[in-house]
């Protein structure tokens, strides 16, 4: 009985060598895909919390319900204010939500307090609470305007009541462009924007 043997030319050999090669390459794509599905959402949330941190929302969520409040909004002034960290300001201003201590008392004597203190400001609860409260002042003594109410949180209400009369003595409204501080300018585009942000990156954190 005579065997006869095959002998696998060049061509044949290389045809398997790239065979194995794709089927390799192919199982790298895959776990590499694999490993993008799952590491993609981690990455994007861990930079969205460094570019546009949240921190207390169950306090803002809160706070925001109670003052009638847009979350986003109050969000959007802590952010701008003091990126979500308890500090103090050159001017004195306390907090997550910079409340200075003669704004802070202001809000005791309209709210009615008695037993605050101005360590308190260091708490969560208490600025944010605080700093609800001013806001929902400032947006019911300007019409619910929240350009001037938040024109008025950074420059103060006297400076937005001359602006205001200005404006009206000239038969005008008072826009943003016509505010006459850049800073306070700058900040109340700076709050819008980062609001409209909050509301589309942190919906249901702040159960909107």
């Amino acid at each position: 009985m005579t065997t006869t043997r095959t002998t696998r030319g060049p061509q044949a050999r290389n045809r398997a060598v790239r065979r194995r090669r794709l089927l390799a390459l192919a199982g790298v794509g895959a776990v590499v895909v694999m490993a993008v599905t799952v590491v993609a959402p981690v990455f994007h949330h861990a930079v969205q919390e460094v570019v546009l941190p949240l921190r207390h929302e169950d306090i803002i969520r809160q706070q925001a319900h109670d003052k009638r409040l847009d979350p986003a909004l109050v969000a959007a002034v802590i952010y701008t204010e003091s990126r979500f960290r308890d500090q103090t300001s050159h001017a004195g201003a306390k907090g997550l939500m910079q409340l200075t201590p003669s704004t802070a008392k202001f809000i005791e004597h309209l709210s009615g307090g008695s037993t605050f203190e101005i360590s308190d400001l260091s708490t969560p609860q208490v600025n944010i609470a605080y700093g609800t409260y001013y806001l929902r002042y400032l947006l019911d003594r300007y019409g619910d305007n929240e350009a001037l109410a938040l024109a008025a949180y950074n420059g103060g209400e006297g400076n937005v009541d001359k602006w205001v009369d200005a404006a009206r003595q000239e038969g005008k409204a008072l826009s943003i462009d016509a505010i006459p501080f850049g800073e306070t300018r700058a900040y109340v585009r700076a709050v819008q924007s980062a609001a409209a942000e909050y509301r589309t990156s942190y919906r249901s954190e702040l159960g909107l």
